[in-house]
């Protein structure tokens, strides 16, 4: 708000002095301009820096290491429980992400020999994951799940009461040099691959 003050200036003249009252901001009304201009720019800045920080944050939690077999010893349980049974896991064929903020996906195949040939064609893998991802594109809880490759190019997710979960597309990798029964590897586009053979599925924060 803007005040004014009468204030009484003497102005010199012949014969004497004359006193004329002029009005005077108290320059109250700048000072309020000036403020909130301030505080708009702070605001504008505080946005942009982030909008900056957002991206790499992002990119801190999606980003991680490939464990290979080695890495899985310590990980991975030598035998898991599914449908009713336990199973040895196979810590040769395995592999997962350690992600930069520590948390973890892990997978090994598992031998399904005591199992019925339905659930057996399904469960082919233990698969464990400690936060939300991206399978296929489809959300996935964390959890733990048995996966498996199965016909028509799909990627199975069921629970360890063997209920599907969900379905995906799976696909082939033809330039792939060493394929072997289960591995990860990083993604050209982004995220990870969870390799069986040739076929593999991508998965991603």
């Amino acid at each position: 708000m803007v005040r004014f003050y009468r204030v009484v200036i003497a102005e010199p003249m012949r014969g004497g002095v004359r006193y004329n009252p002029v009005a005077l901001d108290t320059m109250e009304g700048d000072f309020a301009m000036r403020n909130c201009l301030i505080s708009k720019m702070a605001v504008a800045g505080f946005l942009a820096l982030a909008m900056l920080v957002a991206p790499g944050l992002i990119l801190a939690q999606g980003a991680g290491t490939v464990l290979k077999p080695a890495d899985m010893q310590k990980l991975m349980p030598a035998t898991v429980f599914y449908r009713g049974q336990t199973a040895t896991t196979q810590m040769r064929n395995s592999g997962g992400v350690k992600f930069d903020d520590g948390y973890y996906v892990l997978a090994a195949l598992v031998d399904t020999s005591g199992y019925s040939t339905g659930v057996a064609s399904k469960y082919q893998a233990y698969f464990i994951t400690e936060i939300p991802i991206k399978v296929g594109g489809r959300a996935l809880p964390a959890g733990v799940y048995g996966v498996g490759f199965i016909a028509d190019n799909k990627f199975v997710v069921t629970d360890v009461g063997a209920h599907n979960v969900m379905s995906v597309n799976s696909s082939t990798d033809e330039q792939l040099k060493r394929p072997v029964p289960l591995q990860v590897l990083p993604n050209p586009g982004g995220g990870f691959r969870l390799y069986a053979g040739r076929v593999y599925v991508v998965f991603s924060r």
